[in-house]
């Protein structure tokens, strides 16, 4: 994979879908944070039906802090792993209430110090809320960035650096978008789609399909 290769690669991504938006649903930073932090281990489809129940009952801090761990199970018990993610939002919630005066931080250091926060995640949060120049390397971009070529790595923090290395600066912002999306939806993990890839013919993956 050259770079010639990759420019072409990310303009298609862009004439494709010229604004890509993450699949969860949230209208602030907070939400999208409790979104995320619900996300682990769960389809974005999941969580966007328990957020749409949780939000317009508590969507601030003191509101779901106020819940307790019990309460705000309630809402969440449809996603995996609630009874732990539960209890890591509730102390999230105390900890932005007190040291943060309820706002969410823009820097990875602070959103790593919150339970349940992880470096993809304050990744998230930061490019999606913030827009800062951040990758949040998860299982679908892993694959991608390592099957197709464009940033491969043995492991999430490698891909990371390569891909902030790699991709063309004008598509950066929002490479993780279109690098999830791919994943998801075209370059699957069990049998990829590269009979309707638009980038096929720029990848590195030797055992293509034929499959649409």
């Amino acid at each position: 994979m050259n770079a010639a290769k990759r420019l072409e690669i990310f303009r298609r991504f862009h004439d494709d879908n010229p604004e890509p938006k993450t699949e969860l649903a949230y209208t602030s930073p907070f939400e999208l944070l409790i979104a995320v932090i619900l996300s682990a281990q769960a389809t974005d489809v999941s969580v966007n039906k328990a957020m749409a129940k949780l939000f317009p009952v508590a969507n601030t801090p003191e509101a779901i802090y106020a819940l307790g761990v019990e309460g705000l199970s309630q809402y969440i018990k449809t996603i995996g792993l609630y009874n732990s993610k539960a209890r890591n939002v509730i102390e999230t919630c105390r900890l932005l209430i007190e040291r943060h005066d309820s706002q969410v931080p823009q820097t990875r250091e602070e959103l790593e110090a919150l339970p349940g926060v992880g470096r993809k995640t304050a990744n998230v949060v930061l490019n999606t809320a913030f827009r800062k120049l951040t990758m949040a390397v998860d299982t679908h971009i892993f694959r991608v960035s390592n099957r197709t070529g464009i940033a491969p790595g043995k492991n999430v923090v490698e891909v990371e650096k390569n891909l902030m290395k790699y991709v063309p600066k004008p598509y950066l912002l929002d490479a993780h978008h279109w690098l999830i999306l791919h994943g998801r939806y075209v370059c699957q993990a069990r049998k990829p789609r590269c009979g309707s890839c638009r980038i096929e013919d720029l990848c590195d993956f030797k055992e293509k399909t034929s499959d649409d």
